[in-house]
């Protein structure tokens, strides 16, 4: 064999290589990106899907719907209002725990379309604050599961408590100005035993 064709054969093995090297580590980058971003949510994923290529692919499809969205601030003014307004259903839970933890589900939700998030369906709703809120998906998801329970007579007291605490950990995350960082719910008072 010729010299030539020696070389052009290591030339090509050296390139394909080279790009298998390359796309490995861009797979490994992207896996990296989408489990710091992701957090517990990209774990979530990759149990729900048959692949852990397919729960990256939609957590990258999060990723591009997210950045068509308008996310706007609070003012200080509707801040303020909506903190209001949150604590005054937090004080409804003690007497009508029901009521305060649908109350607080609008109120979550009118506070999600303020900030420019879909509001039209729950699984947009989580797709969308999942991207930048991964850390209180668990919460927003367990609260709403209560709901669902609570609809179907099948929730108690603490279950709706349990509701409240989880909404309020988002609830928190969104009314928080962007500079501001981590969760910070507060507690819901339980309900007392006769009252």
């Amino acid at each position: 064999m010729p010299t030539e064709a020696i070389i052009a054969i290591i030339a090509v093995v050296v390139i394909v290589l080279a790009v298998a090297v390359a796309l490995v580590v861009r797979r490994q980058a992207r896996r990296r990106h989408l489990r710091e971003r992701f957090g517990p949510e990209y774990d979530r994923e990759v149990q729900s899907r048959s692949s852990t290529r397919d729960a990256e692919r939609e957590l990258e499809r999060r990723e591009a719907e997210h950045g068509d969205l308008t996310l706007r601030p609070l003012s200080a003014d509707a801040r303020e209002r909506y903190t209001q307004s949150w604590n005054l259903i937090q004080q409804q839970f003690v007497d009508r725990p029901a009521d305060a933890v649908v109350d607080a589900d609008r109120l979550l939700t009118g506070l999600m379309a303020d900030r420019g998030y879909p509001t039209d369906s729950r699984e947009r709703q989580a797709s969308a604050l999942s991207v930048t809120h991964a850390e209180t998906m668990g919460h927003y998801r367990a609260a709403h599961d209560i709901v669902e329970r609570h609809r179907l007579g099948q929730a108690s007291t603490e279950d709706l408590r349990e509701a409240m605490v989880g909404f309020r950990t988002v609830f928190d995350q969104l009314v928080r100005p962007d500079s501001e960082q981590g969760p910070g719910p507060e507690t819901v008072p339980r309900r007392q035993p006769g009252v």
